[in-house]
Formats: C-alpha cells, structure tokens, sequence
C-alpha cells in the first residue's frame, strides 16, 4: 500500500509545542487518506523546536498534492501549538512544502496549500478555488475594520491585545520584550526618578542633563556637549530623528515678515536675503500643524504650552544649515517677536528650544505614529482581509507586517489611550496628540509615502545644493534596492500589465486600503486600482518600505531588512531575487559604513543592516 512520509516542524518559540493530539489528512488530486493521529509510541510528540516524521498509509496513490488538513484535539487542558511547516513525501520520491506558520488554539484546523505562490488565474481546480474563497470569507469575518478615533486611519477591530487573532499577537518572547524595553526606557530616561519634572518647571538647563545621564555613548556624550550651538540644531533638520520638516524656501510667507536687516550680519555670501533665496540657499521649517492644538490639560494644577513656530535656515558657505530667524507663533504682531540669532543668549536659545518642542510632537505623533504605525497597520489589515496566504503579495508583505498590529493595539491600551503615557508626559496629551492626526491627515497621501517624491516635493533633492543630507541620501539608496527587488518578483508572478488588472485579489486589496482603511478621504490620493506592473512595484515598495527603512529612520535602527527567516516563498527565481536583494543591501551598507568612518556624528539610521522589517521587530 502507497506510503507518505509527513515531516512536521513545531516552532522555536516559547510556548509552541503541545501535548494535544495531533491530526493530519492528505487531499491529492486522487483522493484523500484517512484523518491519522500522528504519534510515535513512548516518545514525546510536537516539543518547542522539533522535527518529527511520520508514516501515513494510504489505499491508493492520492495523485498530485493539493491540501493538508491539521487538526488539534484537547489531551488533557487545551495546549497551542505553533506548527511552521509540514512536508510531505510521496510515494515516488517527491517532496511537497505546506508553509504553516500559524497557531492552532483549541480544537483548531487549518489547511494548507503546498508552498508555491499562486495568483487565482493559477487555481484550476475547484478544491483549491473553493480553499482560496474560504480562506478569504474566514479571514473578513476576523480581521474588522473599526474606527479608533474619527478622522484618522482605520484600525483592526480589538480592544486589547488578547483580543487580537492569535496569529498577530506577540508571541512570548516578543511580548517580554516589549515589557523589557518599556522598563528599560523608563529606567534610561529615570522617569520614574524625574517624573516630576514633566510635571514642573525645570529649575536649569542641568535637570536636562540628569535626565539623561544613563544614556552614554559617543554620540550622545558629542550631541550633550554641543546641543546648544547653532549647527547642531541646524544638523538635526538634515540627519535627526525628525528630518522631513526642513524645505527650500523660493519665497518668504508673509506670515513671517523676515527683513533682510534683520538677518544681513549672518549672510556670509554678499548677497542680499532675496538674493540668497533666489540662488536656493534658504531653507525654511513650517509647524503650521500645531496652530490650536490643545495643549495637555490633564493635570489641573500644571499649565502646558504648545508652540506653532516658523524657522528660517541657512545654509552657509561650509554647507552648514543655520538657523536664521525664528517666529514662535503664525501670526506676526508685537506679541509674537522674531528671533534672531543676535538676540541675547538665552532668548535666542529659548526660541530653539520652543522650536525643537514642537519638532518632538510632530516627530512623535505626525512622522512616527501616524505615517509608519498607523499606515503599515491599514495595509496589514487590508492584506489579512483581501490576499489569501498563497498569493505572492501576501507572502512578500507579511515579514514586514510583522507585529504591526500587535505593537499598534498595545499603543492604544497602554501608550495614547486615556491616562497613558502620553497624558502623563507629553504636551499634546489629554488628546492634543489626536487632533494632530487629524490635520496631519490632510496632508498624508499615497505619493508622499513615495520617499523619492516625498523628498522632491520638499526641493531638497539635489545633493550638490545640500550636500550632507544623509538621510535622503541613504534613503534613496535603500528605496531603490527595495523597489529593484519588489520589481523582480512582480515580474516573476505577472507577465503583462493585463495580469495585474486582472488580478481581483490585488485589486480588492488596493480597493480596501482606499475606501476603508483610509476612509475614502479624496485628499489622501490612494489608489484604488492598479494598472500596470510599475504600479504595483511601486505600491508594494511603498508598504515595505514604510514598515521597515522608514520607521528606522525616524524610530532608530533595531531580522533586519532582506532577511526572511520564515520561508513562504518556495520558488527558486524568489529565491534567487532575495539573495540579490541581500546581496545590494550588504553593497548599501558598506557604502554607508566607509561614508561615517571618522565622522563625530555618523548617519547609520538608514543602514540595511540595522533596520528591521517591520515597524515592531
């Protein structure tokens, strides 16, 4: 009688093996086998970690394989189990993949497709067709849309993080982690030593310095010596947490009345301010955003201020950028001054400081929160929803969609929910930093997520009129790697541009970004369809990219980048992009590393191997 041989792989995570009893049916183009316990005599099944094989015997050959059907049934209490793959050997010597990489909780089942990625024009037959649909129709019914707070991007339908399907969820170790590196912030930063300082008036510029005499390390010891000098806070608008608020200014607002008197003794070139613009060395920073934002009002006996300021830079003879005047507010009157850099030493640096304040909300809130977080967990929702597991799209995103949801719905327990951290140490707290989402919204649209366009549309694209401007730089470098290598797998799946159209399953994924995720608000400009193979590369780029370079590079580096430790894709022409996707971000990496030897503040927030692929790994 014909004889499979079923290999099984238990995760290595904590937690992943089980005790409960272990099921498998074959399904072949032939027929199926009986539903067999898979279980060895006096040996320890399923353990964290393990490979284990299996005989199942069968009455006739089943023909080609089409599904695994696993069920896990209750031995004593309900124990989950993680499997990460099964391969099946048939009867002729042939080895077919089933990628898993779910948790079975309860009395589950799962079935799986063999590994290869498919499109539904692949599907010919009507058990593989009738798995693709009901995939689909289960996974709609479990991952809801549902509006966190009006006016911003849509989010999974959970409460908390238990909530949450067990397959998005933190698995043990990420879940430690995350408390590990809570505590470890909090113990950095010795909140717990100086809370009360957020709470107060801070006596001198020494109680800043406490707060972070834990954190030691080159560059933080060069920034704490330096922070209060003109180029470093001109430095920071190029290569700081924050470098996309910096822009070339073709013509003063006349919301902020700059003189070229005011400023003449700052200008190294003989030229006059207007002639100084003209040629495009004036930049200018807009925090626009903040005008009315409610400042944190949870704490009745402490009175919080928020700024809305406008800063003019230069950038100087040595290509430093310097700040040249700054407007703490948007309307200019007698009550809201411009300074100037010859002002007296301390108004002068009370205006920066205001200035970086507001840079530490938009950072926080705008760059950070809502332009990686929020948009890579409406592209994870929409991809869980719409791309069944064996679609290509589905297989190249997940590692980048990683925890998203799960580090998200954390955020919204614990972070900027009421009486979080927010509320307890951030000005916009209390629900300041909501409403910053919601204008920010105006402004987010699919093409400024296109970092080359984002970049463009700022005028700062030209690094012979900035030169120093690592994080374009290097930005652009990684975003072309990625977008060369999304190219080479769409080409591998989609021969024409008529595929793409073609494809409903990536069209109704693009469709529920658009409508749902992002409300259908016409001034975001998402697609709603995809036409073309470019397209598609450059909307798929765009999630990658958002998730995994971008986040880095405005969260710090932390799998990184081109590294797919869990195995979806199973085609050797996959394979092969990956290795040269690996290959030119190691070649990004050197250039960037040679680039920082001996520099005093090196640039490594864009370097391949230090950014993860995904905005919670």
């Amino acid at each position: 009688m014909p004889s499979y041989t079923v290999t099984v792989a238990t995760g290595s995570q904590w937690f992943a093996g089980t005790d409960d009893y272990i099921y498998i049916t074959l399904v072949g183009t032939e027929g199926c086998s009986e539903r067999t316990l898979l279980d060895k005599p006096l040996y320890n099944d399923f353990e964290r970690g393990a490979v284990d094989s299996y005989d199942v015997t069968v009455g006739e050959n089943l023909g080609e394989m089409e599904l695994v059907k696993i069920e896990k049934k209750k031995y004593w209490v309900h124990d989950d189990w993680y499997c990460k793959y099964i391969t099946v050997k048939t009867p002729s010597g042939d080895y077919v993949e089933f990628p898993c990489f779910h948790w079975l909780v309860d009395d589950k089942e799962v079935v799986l497709r063999d590994g290869r990625a498919l499109l539904p024009k692949d599907d010919k037959t009507r058990l593989v067709k009738q798995h693709r649909h009901k995939e689909l129709e289960s996974r709609r019914k479990t991952y809801r849309w549902r509006e966190w707070q009006p006016g911003i991007p849509m989010s999974i339908d959970a409460n908390t993080h238990k909530e949450l399907p067990r397959d998005i969820q933190f698995d043990s170790e990420k879940g430690v982690d995350f408390i590990l590196n809570y505590s470890k912030a909090i113990e950095n930063l010795c909140v717990n030593q100086f809370m009360h300082m957020f709470q107060s008036s801070w006596n001198d510029f020494a109680d800043f310095e406490r707060i972070f005499v834990r954190i030691k390390n080159t560059i933080s010891e060069y920034v704490m010596q330096h922070w209060k000098e003109d180029f470093m806070f001109g430095y920071q608008y190029l290569n700081g947490c924050n470098p996309v608020m910096i822009q070339k200014c073709t013509k003063l607002p006349e919301k902020f009345p700059v003189t070229h008197d005011m400023v003449a003794d700052c200008l190294e070139r003989e030229m006059t301010l207007e002639e100084e613009i003209e040629a495009g060395n004036i930049y200018i920073a807009d925090y626009e955003l903040m005008e009315d934002i409610s400042p944190n009002s949870t704490d009745p006996c402490t009175l919080q201020y928020l700024a809305a300021p406008i800063c003019l830079l230069y950038n100087n003879s040595q290509s430093k950028i310097l700040p040249l005047a700054i407007q703490l507010g948007q309307t200019p009157g007698k009550d809201n001054p411009i300074f100037l850099p010859s002002d007296g030493q301390y108004d002068w640096m009370l205006a920066k400081i205001w200035v970086r304040s507001s840079d530490f909300h938009i950072h926080q809130t705008v760059t950070h929160l809502l332009r990686t977080h929020l948009v890579s967990e409406v592209f994870g929702v929409a991809m869980f929803r719409q791309l069944p597991a064996v679609h290509p799209a589905y297989k190249l995103l997940l590692p980048h969609i990683r925890f998203t949801i799960a580090i998200n719905t954390k955020a919204r327990e614990q972070l900027i929910c009421e009486f979080g951290i927010f509320d307890k140490a951030n000005g916009t707290g209390g629900g300041g930093h909501v409403e910053m989402i919601q204008k920010a919204m105006r402004s987010l649209t699919f093409r400024s997520l296109c970092f080359p366009d984002a970049i463009k549309a700022r005028g700062v694209d030209s690094p012979e009129d900035l030169p120093y401007y690592y994080y374009r730089d290097d930005g652009n470098r990684v975003w072309d790697v990625t977008k060369s290598f999304v190219w080479d797998v769409v080409c591998i799946y989609y021969d024409s541009d008529d595929t793409v159209q073609k494809d409903e399953e990536i069209q109704a994924f693009v469709k529920d970004v658009s409508s749902f995720g992002m409300q259908d608000l016409d001034c975001c400009g998402f697609p709603k369809s995809l036409k073309t193979r470019e397209e598609l590369t450059e909307y798929l780029t765009v999630i990658i990219f958002t998730a995994s370079a971008h986040h880095a590079a405005v969260n710090f580096g932390q799998l990184f980048l081109g590294m797919y430790p869990d195995e979806h894709f199973i085609e050797k022409p996959v394979k092969e992009a990956m290795e040269l996707f690996r290959k030119r971000l190691a070649e990004v990496s050197s250039v960037i590393k040679i680039r920082n030897e001996g520099k005093k503040l090196p640039y490594y927030y864009f370097s391949p191997d230090r950014i993860p692929n995904s905005v919670a790994v």
